[in-house]
């Protein structure tokens, strides 16, 4: 607002204006706002001034509220989720190529001059000791998540697409046209619904065991002499977890590198072969496959276990985020096949692009926390028993992890970290009115 001052400058302004002052103009020093410039500079004393030109000031008024200095911030009213990767390309790099690039020449630079490669546990084979509580809380947190999760399926119903990973929660199937799957032209891409389980909602990433993850290689003639467990559970061995079905070599002595060459591991030692029993408790609770065997639990309960099994899953995210910072774990940069171990193993799986080219081995690269563990994102149903979701209004409605969604139709409290993605305050127009809608 453009106001001109009297000749005075001691002259007060007339309260009756719009924009009024609380007293006489002082002098101080006034930060000049130039018109087209990319950086304006205000001071905050009950209005905003800025400098006087030809007897005119600018300033402006805040009629609703002053702010402080320490402004809390707001989360925002609605968050993207992130954006679906191409299979006929190979995923990015986690960590920059040009850094790879990098400590490869100085790892060379240094094995030229015979120099012995620098190593921190746990490159070097040494187990972390901070991490060991870690490691055991998330293996505790992922039994009380899957315990969790296989009695509110008894509840809550969740629906699986035959054709595509498309998972729902709710009484119905949604009818968003999205699925890629086979014959999806004939169903005008609509999924074909059937009901759930456990591995709908936890997708199951598995990798190869290992007694020594600095031993010997495991080749595609060997593979079938591994066995393969759920990778946050390998993730929990390696770290200092100890399971009697799935030992694990713990070093005194650190290994030696030169360059990529292992110079010193301690020898090659034989992997010992324990008893497992099939029906080991165990084994039962840190698998999804046997999840099934819990029963329903009663109504006054499912509030509380939901609760339960949402801590659990942050409980998981957060410690497998912890455990990876230090640990080393290789991914497909084109399939969901996951490694715990300093390199890849060399069977040859992947049957993803161009496969051919590399006869069928994995592109291996650092892994995410969320090729670890999946979140899984589905869409979110404001009222589970009411119409389904159509896909005329797909654009107001918002996702959420298939285990958030889960517990919170069983009475859980949502962190409020997924809920701009779950677009709780957008409102979702009727059929009359989405043509109307910008």
């Amino acid at each position: 607002m453009l106001r001109t001052l009297p000749a005075t400058p001691s002259t007060l302004w007339n309260p009756s204006h719009s924009c009024s002052c609380l007293g006489p103009l002082r002098k101080k020093s006034f930060h000049f706002s130039v018109p087209g410039s990319s950086k304006s500079q205000f001071k905050q004393d009950h209005l905003y001034w800025s400098s006087t030109v030809r007897g005119t000031v600018i300033c402006s008024l805040n009629k609703y509220e002053q702010y402080s200095s320490s402004t809390k911030k707001h989360m925002p009213q609605n968050v993207d989720l992130p954006p679906i990767l191409p299979k006929k390309k190979k995923k990015p790099y986690p960590i920059p190529f040009k850094k790879i690039q990098q400590a490869a020449r100085k790892d060379k630079k240094l094995a030229q001059m015979g120099i012995e490669k620098p190593l921190d546990p746990p490159k070097n084979g040494l187990i972390v000791p901070e991490l060991v509580p870690v490691a055991h809380e998330v293996l505790y947190a992922w039994r009380v998540l899957i315990k969790g999760l296989a009695q509110l399926l008894h509840v809550i119903p969740v629906y699986g697409c035959s054709e595509c990973s498309e998972v729902h929660v709710a009484e119905t199937g949604h009818k968003i046209q999205g699925c890629l799957g086979r014959a999806n032209a004939r169903r005008r891409s609509l999924h074909s619904w059937i009901k759930g389980s456990i591995n709908d909602v936890l997708i199951p990433i598995e990798s190869y065991h290992m007694y020594d993850p600095f031993g010997r290689r495991i080749k595609h003639e060997t593979r079938f002499d591994y066995d393969r467990i759920p990778a946050i559970m390998e993730l929990c061995i390696q770290a200092g977890v100890d399971i009697p079905e799935y030992p694990a070599r713990r070093r005194t002595n650190p290994i030696r590198m030169i360059g990529k060459k292992v110079i010193d591991r301690g020898g090659f030692v034989e992997e010992p072969r324990p008893w497992k029993s099939a029906h080991s408790t165990t084994l039962i609770d840190l698998d999804t496959y046997g999840a099934s065997g819990h029963v329903a639990p009663p109504p006054s309960d499912i509030p509380r276990i939901a609760q339960e099994t949402v801590y659990a899953y942050e409980t998981v995210r957060s410690g497998v985020r912890r455990l990876m910072r230090k640990y080393t774990v290789k991914a497909c940069g084109y399939c969901s096949e996951v490694h715990i171990g300093p390199w890849g193993h060399n069977a040859k799986l992947c049957g993803e692009f161009k496969h051919q080219w590399r006869d069928g081995k994995h592109g291996w690269q650092d892994a995410t926390p969320d090729e670890v563990f999946p979140p899984n994102y589905v869409w979110h149903v404001r009222d589970p028993k009411g119409p389904p979701l159509k896909n005329a209004l797909k654009r107001f409605y918002g996702k959420a992890p298939a285990v958030i969604e889960i517990c919170m139709q069983a009475g859980a409290k949502i962190p409020d970290k997924y809920k701009p993605m779950m677009r709780l305050d957008i409102v979702v127009p009727e059929d009359e009115e989405e043509r109307l809608v910008a």
